[in-house]
């Protein structure tokens, strides 16, 4: 009876042994295969663009206002606050909120990865340049090693792209920094230090060095003979009255009989100046100063044309024409966080394509601290909106940037800058920007689709609704009109300064002026008479400017410009 007992619990011990094997190697080869799985999806991630993240929601159907109020009704399926005001649910989800709290942190994730440190011996960089790779330099805010233009991708940076743009805007030198940020400039103000101090990758270009903290690798960028190079960024800012003493007003002076616009230009851009001054046989160049402003410009024949087959100016000619050469001001390219934990939180309201990422752009020359976003646009961080990845509420941005409205969204914010165009550009502009993007426009098919007829029924009502209610629901208003800040940049700049209780020096206003398109401006446009609005389109449109216009004088706010009125 023993032997067959002894026999069996043998048997089980070893069943019990080889059990535990198979239970051992079924957890090993489960981790394996989850690691492989997911070093898989980081790698596919990592390699390319981010998922979009989910656009703005749909704004509601368009509705009669009742006569006896301007506000809309809430369609079907939206709820209202107690008052009767429609609190829609597709912007009050806390949920929304939560996702896009995620996609932050994993952009953040992923970004880290994207930047690996390296060593950058010089027989290991293998990757070819256009141009000539000076070295390593010493660079910060107080003392810029090249102090031209400054432009980010902090996606895609890549050495040749920094190169080609600063050869594009006149430099001769561009360096790169954090692997993601580029400057440009025509010679190297600070001393070169070790080759190993510049250890990051480029964003978008491994095994090419992109600088490190406080470091700059510098490129002497392909050379072009004078009178060969064709400048893409020279903008006419039109003709000006000389002031009273031009050598004061402006940092160079140079007389040439046979003087023309692009050697002017030339030497402007060579001198690292942002404006190149005509007046044949005279070239000036310099900045924008309380002694010459950009604010009045004065008819256009009151100036000579600057060209060789023109005989020159007379002697006592009062007038010069302005050009914009492709040189940076940067006065005003400096931007930080706010230094302390701001205890107001101010909104920058507006509706889609009226001009939002402009503002935050004149705002941010003007006061030095970036602005954040209620949202998170990929575009818009990569080029430099560095606040666009801070959380919303830090408080360590002057204002955060929302197209929001409802009772619930808008008193989260202590004021707000209310920012209106007109609803016919504000709804063409976004029409673009959702059919080609932030610098795109949209096809001639899409203009002629029914996708355009039902954007404007939707997003006609949204123009309205979103003014009024911020006009009702919000704490501490400023309004702020398109048309009126493009008509007077500086006094409105100053006045925004003033309203988020911080001080803009003249200075950085006038730069703020100077660099007033920024890097989101559409190239050319369609013309003029382009109209693609029908009647019953008009009819609709001008119902709400004129609600949206008793709103503003009944609440004692700047009205909207004649030019929004029925037409």
């Amino acid at each position: 009876m023993a032997k067959p007992f002894y026999r069996l619990q043998r048997f089980l011990r070893r069943t019990q042994l080889f059990l535990l094997f198979l239970g051992v190697a079924y957890i090993m080869a489960g981790s394996v295969l989850l690691l492989q799985r997911s070093s898989l999806v980081l790698s596919q991630r990592g390699g390319g663009a981010l998922p979009p993240l989910p656009s703005l929601p749909s704004p509601p159907r368009a509705l009669e206002a009742p006569a006896s109020r301007p506000f809309l009704r809430a369609p079907p399926g939206v709820d209202e606050m107690p008052d009767g005001r429609p609190g829609p649910r597709w912007l009050a989800s806390r949920n929304l909120e939560i996702r896009r709290l995620r996609r932050r942190w994993f952009h953040s994730l992923m970004s880290e990865r994207d930047t690996p440190r390296v060593d950058h011996s010089p027989m290991q960089r293998k990757v070819h340049h256009k141009g000539t790779y000076i070295g390593c330099f010493l660079d910060d805010a107080k003392g810029r090693a090249l102090k031209g233009a400054v432009f980010y991708d902090f996606r895609k940076m890549t050495s040749t792209m920094c190169q080609d743009t600063c050869s594009e805007s006149g430099y001769q030198f561009a360096g790169l920094e954090y692997g993601s940020e580029c400057y440009c400039g025509n010679r190297v103000g600070s001393s070169r230090v070790r080759e190993e101090d510049c250890n990051l990758d480029c964003k978008g270009e491994r095994g090419s060095p992109c600088g490190g903290v406080g470091r700059l690798s510098v490129y002497k960028v392909e050379e072009m003979l004078p009178g060969q190079r064709r400048f893409r960024n020279v903008r006419y800012r039109g003709c000006f009255e000389m002031p009273s003493d031009p050598t004061a007003a402006f940092l160079f002076h140079a007389t040439q009989w046979n003087l023309t616009l692009q050697s002017c230009i030339e030497a402007c851009t060579d001198k690292e100046l942002p404006l190149a001054v005509l007046r044949r046989p005279d070239c000036y160049c310099g900045f924008a100063s309380l002694s010459f402003s950009l604010q009045c410009p004065v008819p256009d024949q009151h100036c000579t044309l600057a060209n060789t087959s023109m005989p020159p100016a007379p002697p006592d000619s009062r007038f010069f024409q302005v050009y914009q050469t492709p040189v940076q001001d940067s006065r005003c390219t400096e931007r930080e966080f706010l230094p302390e934990k701001s205890s107001r939180l101010v909104a920058l309201s507006s509706f889609p394509g009226a001009g939002n990422t402009w503002v935050r752009h004149l705002i941010e020359l003007a006061t030095g601290f970036y602005t954040g976003s209620y949202y998170f646009d990929g575009t818009l961080y990569n080029k430099g909106f560095k606040g666009e990845k801070d959380y919303w509420k830090s408080g360590r941005t002057i204002c955060v940037k929302t197209h929001e409205s409802g009772r619930r969204e808008i008193e989260m914010y202590d004021a707000a800058i209310l920012l209106i165009r007109n609803p016919y550009h504000s709804l063409m502009a976004e029409f673009n920007r959702k059919c080609a993007g932030h610098l795109g426009h949209a096809s001639e098919q899409h203009w002629k689709s029914k996708e355009w007829p039902e954007f404007v029924d939707s997003y006609a009502s949204w123009w309205a609704s979103h003014v009024l209610d911020w006009l009702h629901f919000g704490r501490r208003l400023l309004v702020v009109h398109y048309e009126g800040l493009r008509a007077a940049l500086v006094p409105q700049l100053r006045s925004i300064a003033a309203f988020l209780n911080t001080s803009a020096s003249e200075e950085r206003l006038l730069c703020a002026e100077s660099n007033q398109d920024g890097h989101f401006k559409r190239p050319g446009g369609r013309q003029a008479d382009f109209n693609p609005f029908t009647p019953e389109m008009k009819q609709l449109i001008d119902g709400y400017i004129s609600a949206v216009d008793q709103a503003l004088r009944e609440g004692n706010h700047t009205r909207l410009p004649q030019e929004y009125m029925p037409r």
